[in-house]
């Protein structure tokens, strides 16, 4: 099943925007009024999204593992298990990123610890200088908590590997890089059209629309005896 995950993380990443405007719109703006002038916007916010992506799958390959660790320590179907939770995470995604409830905010909360650990050392890197600081300032970015992140590393730890959690977790970050990259240099002309509620609803109705035909996959694969 993992090229429809990675079908489904690149889209899910895309179709994300909607809450990266918001989630990620300060961060953007910091980064755009920080810089010293002396290297061309697009170069800066390229390595600034660059640095997050890997992150992201740095974090994928991370989750791959344990997901593989899972698998082979238990005689259960932990595969199934994982990747039926995983789908489960991403129709509450779609419903979040359409307006209808608030449950992956659980997961935001629970990167607030790691993040205030990460956050002084951001802070460290601005105001921006060089390609280089640009590339670790969007890496130490990437560690902000964010319930879409967290929701796509759940099918990450269902890849059973590292290099196709690392697989996931990169397509899911390319995902984004249409609308993060947009917000750098277009900000005011992208945003208000994010935040309407029918672009929210669509994006988000789609998004749940992986997660449950990615349900119907998991119960005919079951019920065919793979």
């Amino acid at each position: 099943m993992i090229e429809f995950s990675l079908l489904t993380a690149l889209l899910a990443g895309l179709l994300g925007g909607v809450h990266c405007v918001g989630m990620c719109g300060g961060i953007v703006a910091a980064f755009s009024f920080r810089a010293d002038g002396s290297t061309p916007p697009f170069r800066l916010h390229l390595a600034y999204n660059l640095g997050r992506v890997t992150s992201y799958t740095f974090f994928g390959a991370l989750a791959g593992t344990l997901g593989a660790s899972l698998k082979l320590a238990s005689f259960l179907p932990v595969q199934h298990i994982l990747y039926g939770l995983a789908q489960v995470v991403m129709i509450l995604l779609g419903l979040y990123l359409a307006g209808f409830n608030r449950w992956v905010l659980v997961f935001e909360r629970a990167g607030g610890t790691l993040w205030r650990r990460v956050r002084p050392l951001f802070q460290k890197l601005l105001p921006v200088r060089s390609m280089p600081q640009a590339l670790l300032a969007g890496m130490a970015w990437g560690w902000l908590p964010c319930g879409l992140v967290y929701s796509v590393l759940v099918s990450a730890l269902a890849a059973g590997s590292a290099p196709s959690g690392a697989a996931l977790m990169l397509a899911f970050g390319l995902g984004t890089l249409p609308n993060l990259l947009g917000m750098g240099l277009f900000a005011r002309q992208i945003q208000p059209f994010m935040q309407r509620p029918w672009v929210r609803r669509t994006a988000g109705t789609l998004v749940a629309g992986f997660g449950v035909w990615g349900m119907v996959r998991l119960a005919y694969t079951l019920l065919a005896g793979g």
